[in-house]
């Protein structure tokens, strides 16, 4: 168009428009099944296929589509991921992935310390419980025997069991430490019947106090300040080949943990990365329950609508109109040519059914034919097309505004004189 001697504010100018006519065309396609439990379920199972299709997972998308709708319809309410985790666990199948209704941590109680809690009282904590050893930088101690020795060391086990004993104020019977826990402080613990934990990575943690409603503390003198989380039952459980601990009814209920299960690291790493991305999409859908029919039919069905646009609107602008409509079509070109088929004549004959009015069809995939996305069930979020629109169509303008780009010079290095060989 540039080419053309169309000045970019004019294609812009025509691009605005035909966002504005996509947008209202995209909105009157939508459906909305909130209030109807039963078919907004369904509707999430075919957003969540649609979503894994195209992933490592393709193969077993019922069984991860409905994991990840389950996790989500459990986030109703806040609709916050954090409250999902996901535990990657080597060996094993794809197939023995599974959802469990609880919070995982993998670690491990202490020595001769509880296995099983009920109706735990817990503290979630961030402070050193190793001050058995001095840690001061730079420090030195000089003593003229050994029995000096042995006194520097009681008067630091004073000092633990001090801060021990702060602890064991404050009611609890699960202890969850961010940093280690040396084997004295561990041992009182014991003594006391209180469950202990050490070493709980820094992510685990926010989540795991953020899941049990409580707050993690770094000082003991004042306990009725400390809100301190809950749960039902923390218990050790065996999870493939290692035990991990097990939060169950947590204070937040709507927390759960997806255990993903694969032959290498590779394959449970991508597994990750496609559970994520189903999983950031029906949480979109939750927030804006509107939903389109995939397969292209949303972007013909905008690009028809910017076409019968331009050839109402006169000058120079309806050239730019055909352009956006143009791009649009693109997008399910693109797909019929990653599907290995004749994109040519399927997005002809899919150009033709829209415009007799067939506006649910699109491309299936499978079957290398244009087909009712109705009856196959494809899906996708309508608040996620349309950030895609607008992002595409804003980033295209910034683009044609750009007049010219000026790069620098790079700074000349000179040889460093002072350099001994």
């Amino acid at each position: 168009m540039i080419s053309q001697k169309i000045h970019p504010q004019t294609i812009v100018a025509g691009w605005r428009e035909a966002v504005a006519v996509a947008k209202d065309a995209l909105t009157a396609s939508t459906l909305n099944h909130k209030h109807d439990e039963v078919k907004f379920r369904a509707d999430l199972m075919n957003i969540a296929r649609t979503t894994l299709s195209s992933k490592i997972l393709n193969q077993h998308k019922d069984l991860f589509a409905n994991m990840a709708v389950d996790a989500v319809m459990r986030l109703r309410e806040s609709g916050n991921l954090e409250h999902i985790q996901i535990i990657k666990k080597t060996g094993g199948q794809l197939s023995d992935s599974f959802l469990d209704e609880g919070f995982l941590l993998e670690k491990h109680p202490g020595v001769n310390q509880p296995k099983r809690m009920e109706n735990a009282k817990i503290l979630v904590a961030n402070t050193p419980m190793d001050t058995d050893k001095i840690k001061i930088f730079g420090s030195r101690i000089r003593v003229d025997s050994t029995a000096k020795v042995a006194e520097l060391e009681l008067a630091e086990k004073l000092k633990m069991k001090e801060k021990v004993d702060k602890i064991i104020k404050h009611g609890v019977n699960v202890f969850i430490n961010r940093q280690l826990i040396y084997n004295y402080p561990e041992q009182l613990f014991a003594d006391a019947g209180i469950m202990s934990i050490e070493h709980a990575d820094f992510d685990g943690i926010e989540r795991l106090a953020f899941v049990l409603g409580g707050e993690i503390v770094s000082t003991f003198d004042h306990p009725e300040l400390v809100k301190l989380g809950s749960c039902k039952l923390v218990e050790e459980v065996l999870i493939g080949d290692e035990k991990m601990l097990k939060f169950s009814g947590v204070a937040r209920g709507e927390a759960c943990s997806i255990v993903l299960r694969g032959a290498t690291q590779q394959i449970v790493d991508e597994a990750e990365r496609s559970i994520h991305d189903a999983l950031c999409v029906l949480q979109q859908t939750i927030r804006d329950s509107r939903v389109i029919y995939g397969g292209g039919s949303g972007e013909m069905l905008m690009a028809q609508a910017v076409s019968q646009l331009a050839a109402k609107t006169p000058g120079k602008e309806a050239i730019a109109m055909e352009g956006f409509a143009r791009a649009l079509r693109k997008l399910p070109t693109y797909v019929a040519d990653n599907g290995g088929y004749d994109s040519a004549e399927l997005i002809s004959q899919l150009r033709a059914a829209h415009a007799e009015g067939q506006i649910t069809s699109g491309l299936d995939m499978k079957a290398g034919v244009v087909a009712d996305m109705s009856k196959l069930g494809i899906l996708e979020p309508f608040r996620v097309k349309l950030q895609v629109l607008i992002s595409a169509s804003e980033a295209a303008e910034m683009i044609l505004r750009v007049d010219d780009i000026i790069k620098a010079a790079p700074r000349k290095r000179n040889p460093d004189q002072h350099r001994h060989h």
